[in-house]
């Protein structure tokens, strides 16, 4: 059958658009009727500690929320340097981002999309902003992977082993393994990358074979220029770092104010954990998978049920949540004050060339 004009017949989708969004509609409803409210409902006899809640931590809680998402900016800028844009607009990037990721499945990959255009726009390199988000993305992930080792080397003699740690670990070792091997293939193997991908580009339709060589290149120059800058490095992992402990902090302060006294170590294996298993993509930002990893984790570190419950969903109300309407107005904001040098060119393909004939 033949397209509205006449030309080549429409492809068509396996699942209709507005199929899945009902879907993804469906999912979180259920996710929040059969996860979260149940929760809550038992929760309810022992509401009576509410009374006794001190409001200054939860502002302390999300202040530190807020904090942590500055860090993260701060990190964009540091893997984007010198070609960075201000980082007011990277932190509304950064937000419009995670809005992003937190109403769409598929991980970080929507927000990532949304990024790179949203950057190129702002007059970064495609080549650096491609890098940029990559090692921003995987680096942050080693940082995390590395504080919950280091906690679960003080917990489990503390608290002893549950199979969960074993997963976890071994989906950093994966993490780490892929990017060990990203690093050595562009820094030592990179005639072999280009050869191999330029064969592979040749087999593509519409796909230009110059134009990946030349983007494997730069991305590989800058690889280099992050290898042999040990300051640089040293800047990034303290900002990712940074990022992910004023995130448990703001866990550990929302937690605190309903009560619970939880060791550090043990906030850091239950907050690595359920931030670690969210990366599987099964729900937008991990919605239902963090908190039915949080609250019975917690539980496990003695946390009273009803405490770990609160002082979770609070947090989450915070870290989750809150990003989707700031992240709208962030974006309307980027377009309202439009380019910083006047107009919104489209987005550029990583080397400024278009990708296809």
């Amino acid at each position: 059958m033949a397209g509205p004009g006449g030309g080549a017949p429409a492809k068509r989708r396996w699942i209709p658009r507005n199929v899945k969004i009902t879907l993804m509609v469906l999912l979180l409803f259920f996710v929040g009727e059969y996860i979260l409210l149940p929760e809550l409902a038992s929760a309810r006899k022992e509401f009576h500690q509410l009374g006794h809640l001190n409001f200054l931590w939860l502002i302390l809680g999300a202040l530190l929320e807020i904090a942590s998402l500055a860090a993260y900016a701060e990190l964009t800028h540091t893997v984007l340097s010198p070609d960075a844009p201000h980082r007011f607009r990277i932190f509304r990037i950064n937000m419009w981002a995670l809005a992003i990721s937190h109403v769409l499945p598929g991980g970080t990959v929507p927000g990532t999309a949304v990024s790179y255009r949203l950057l190129t726009e702002s007059e970064v390199p495609g080549s650096t902003a491609a890098f940029g988000l990559a090692t921003q993305g995987i680096g942050s992930a080693v940082v995390l992977n590395g504080i919950f080792w280091l906690a679960l080397l003080v917990s489990i003699p503390l608290n002893g082993y549950n199979p969960l740690y074993g997963f976890a670990a071994i989906l950093g070792v994966l993490l780490l393994s892929i990017f060990a091997g990203l690093i050595l293939l562009l820094t030592r193997g990179e005639k072999q990358a280009e050869q191999f991908l330029n064969r592979l580009a040749a087999r593509l339709p519409f796909v230009k074979p110059d134009t990946v060589t030349s983007l494997v290149k730069k991305v590989a120059d800058r690889t280099k220029v992050l290898a042999e800058s040990p300051e640089l490095l040293y800047r990034a992992g303290i900002w990712a770092a940074a990022n992910w402990l004023l995130d448990a902090g703001s866990l550990w302060v929302f937690l605190f104010a309903f009560g619970a006294h939880v060791y550090p170590e043990d906030l850091l294996v239950a907050y690595g954990l359920a931030n670690i298993l969210a990366v599987i993509p099964i729900t937008p930002g991990g919605l239902g998978v963090v908190e039915g990893v949080l609250i019975p984790t917690l539980v496990g570190f003695h946390v009273p049920k009803t405490t770990a419950i609160l002082g979770v969903i609070s947090y989450r109300l915070i870290n989750f949540w809150l990003p989707i309407p700031v992240g709208g107005a962030s974006y309307l904001s980027l377009r309202w004050r439009g380019h910083p040098r006047g107009g919104l060119p489209p987005a550029a393909s990583p080397t400024g060339e278009p990708l296809v004939h």
